[in-house]
């Protein structure tokens, strides 16, 4: 089976890597003709993530390849608009998005997104605790993939020495999990930034995890995939390193500082897409809905921390 690498970013030019290191035929499809023939004739990776050589089966084109599964490495909040774009080459394919997000306006995974541009295809995601430079460099990782159909061929088809991959068919369970972690990263950023301290922060961790599974559990997700790689375990890794764009935000926020320009900060729109239906569910997420007003400019930090602070603590 054809496997190509939708994205030309750093974390599909991480996959591209470690899914080719052992020989494989892979296809790394990147939209910007300079940087993807750089790649092809330098055989070194692009300036998203540069210093890497590329395998010699790896092939970087801008040219939409043809391919039997796609893994989609595009944000979730253009997601839709890339599948529609490409719906015909994509149409009838096993579709995997890599995403880690809530779509706003309509509150979809990027599962359900798929199926709604694109209902001929298979779809999939595919998450877990993973950053792009540890996969590249050909450290262990373990990711989950979620599908409703045909996930142990995927399984089979992605999996590598370094490169462990987990199945579940909780396909909402894995989605959100991925998707809230990086609400609940922020979260924990804003409290180191804020100078609260790593008590503050393993409180944020404990409280948003609780927040994570009631959510979930209210969109029909199972407890315990929350518990696995996709929720607890890219939570804990998200909110304990400075290599997490989530929660680097969230210090910057935290610190009262502007974030970068051209960042993609997955979390700060999820934040808000979950806070909008949060009342319709009648699920409480205090922290959720804290880092979603700060976002907006509707909630200033001292005021939040304040008002968590000031809510009653019941029991556990």
């Amino acid at each position: 089976m054809s496997v190509a690498i939708l994205g030309g970013g750093a974390f599909g030019t991480a996959l591209a890597i470690a899914l080719s290191r052992d020989g494989s035929d892979i296809t790394l499809w990147a939209r910007d003709a300079s940087d993807s023939d750089r790649m092809q004739e330098s055989r070194e990776s692009g300036r998203a993530m540069p210093g890497f050589p590329l395998p010699p089966t790896l092939t970087v084109t801008p040219d939409f390849p043809s391919f039997d599964i796609a893994l989609v490495t595009v944000p979730a909040q253009r997601t839709r608009d890339f599948l529609a774009e490409y719906q015909s080459p994509l149409g009838g394919k096993t579709v995997v998005s890599c995403a880690k997000g809530i779509e706003c306006g309509t509150g979809l995974g990027p599962v359900d997104v798929i199926h709604s541009v694109l209902p001929r295809s298979v779809a999939g995601c595919l998450t877990g605790p993973s950053f792009a430079i540890d996969i590249a460099r050909g450290l262990p990782t373990a990711l989950v993939l979620a599908m409703s159909d045909d996930a142990e061929h995927v399984q089979d088809t992605l999996t590598r020495a370094k490169l462990r991959i987990y199945r579940t068919s909780d396909v909402a369970g894995a989605q959100l999990g991925g998707a809230l972690k990086n609400v609940i990263a922020i979260a924990a950023g804003i409290a180191i930034g804020a100078g609260l301290g790593d008590s503050a922060r393993a409180s944020v961790i404990a409280r948003g995890f609780a927040e994570m599974t009631r959510y979930a559990k209210a969109k029909g997700a199972r407890t315990d995939t929350l518990q696995g790689l996709s929720g607890l375990g890219d939570l804990v890794l998200t909110c304990t390193s400075e290599k997490s764009r989530n929660f680097a935000a969230g210090v910057l926020i935290g610190q009262g500082k502007p974030l970068a320009e051209g960042i993609t900060v997955e979390g700060l729109a999820t934040a808000q897409a979950v806070a909008a239906e949060s009342h319709d569910l009648g699920v409480e997420l205090p922290l959720i809905k804290a880092v979603a007003a700060i976002s907006q400019g509707q909630l200033d930090i001292s005021t939040a921390i304040e008002t968590l602070l000031a809510r009653p603590a019941g029991e556990e």
